[in-house]
């Protein structure tokens, strides 16, 4: 396929009566990635997945999965994606192993096919030890795996999972965090979720999305430049206090700076920078020529969730903060 690219979404619009859900957006997913959808309920990544896995028709806009037209070639993309919607609907009277083959005959498998597919999804999914239970008495962990190993029992190329976590305890997001994980490289990941730590430790990009529009995409590193014009250096160094405001007062690359007390005979040195420099090698040097001490020189990283709160804070309230 050219470029690599599992899906390509390009000026893509849904409309229901009276409301946008999904506002012209366009974004690309290469073969291999996790990629995190980030958003409030209702921002439309619900509606995007949907669309994506052919269960909704988009107003407007291109789709393409592994190359394929998703709304011209549905049969065609069905067969290549796994689909785990957020609430999701299993047959909670059946047994796990029968209803994995169950699905697997759904899904065009043939019974030879679906037998030894079911076998490699459980041990996968590590639902193997609940085979022959009925997924009703299973707890919501369990499910979650059972609806994994439904949306990987195909052998899709990409895996469509929507909210896969909600819901579940620390140890059953863990577990089903690193399971995902396992699954980059033979398949592609499009990942839905609002808890942004998830997304930061299982995903290699994310798209932001906010009021059915993308904010900001790209991975954390590139989402990290969005705040570069506030890019602030913490530097911990032994020396007088009165020579460390006059040299910060005196440097033209510092913006602003904050000098207050740290252990011992140190102080901790809060540097802003213009213009998005970043101040280390600066200070470093100074450092140096002054024969101060410097134990701690490090660029401040911000969250998934500052960065979320600067791209999706509405415009007047940027610029009463900035």
């Amino acid at each position: 396929m050219r470029n690599g690219l599992m899906i390509q979404v390009a000026n893509l619009t849904k409309r229901y009566a009276g409301h946008t859900a999904v506002s012209n957006i366009s974004f690309t997913v290469e073969r291999g990635e996790i990629v995190g959808l980030l958003g409030p309920n209702g921002a439309g990544k619900s509606t995007t997945m949907r669309i994506l896995a052919c269960f909704l028709p988009g107003t407007s806009g291109t789709v393409r999965i592994a190359g394929l037209d998703v709304f011209h070639q549905s049969d065609e993309v069905r067969r290549r994606i796994g689909y785990m919607p957020e609430n999701n609907p299993l047959h909670l009277d059946m047994r796990v192993r029968e209803y994995l083959k169950f699905r697997a005959r759904l899904k065009g498998l043939s019974r030879k096919q679906s037998r030894g597919r079911g076998d490699i999804v459980m041990e996968q999914c590590g639902i193997t030890d609940v085979s022959r239970r009925i997924i009703g008495q299973l707890s919501k962990g369990y499910r979650q795996r059972v609806g994994l190993a439904d949306a990987l029992v195909n052998e899709p190329e990409l895996l469509i999972l929507d909210e896969p976590t909600i819901g579940l305890d620390p140890n059953q997001i863990r577990s089903v965090r690193q399971l995902i994980k396992g699954l980059a490289g033979n398949h592609t990941v499009l990942i839905s979720t609002h808890i942004l730590p998830e997304a930061e430790m299982t995903c290699n990009r994310m798209v932001i999305m906010y009021e059915g529009r993308i904010m900001a995409a790209g991975t954390s590193e590139n989402l990290q430049r969005l705040m570069s014009n506030t890019n602030q250096v913490i530097a911990e160094i032994a020396a007088p206090l009165a020579d460390l405001n006059e040299c910060w007062a005196q440097t033209a690359e510092i913006q602003q700076f904050d000098v207050s007390p740290a252990e011992g005979e140190y102080f901790r040195c809060a540097l802003t920078a213009r213009n998005g420099l970043d101040l280390r090698p600066i200070v470093y040097s100074l450092a140096r020529e002054r024969g101060w001490y410097l134990r701690e020189l490090t660029l401040t990283r911000y969250s998934l969730e500052d960065i979320y709160v600067h791209v999706t804070r509405p415009d007047e309230e940027k610029e009463e903060g900035a």
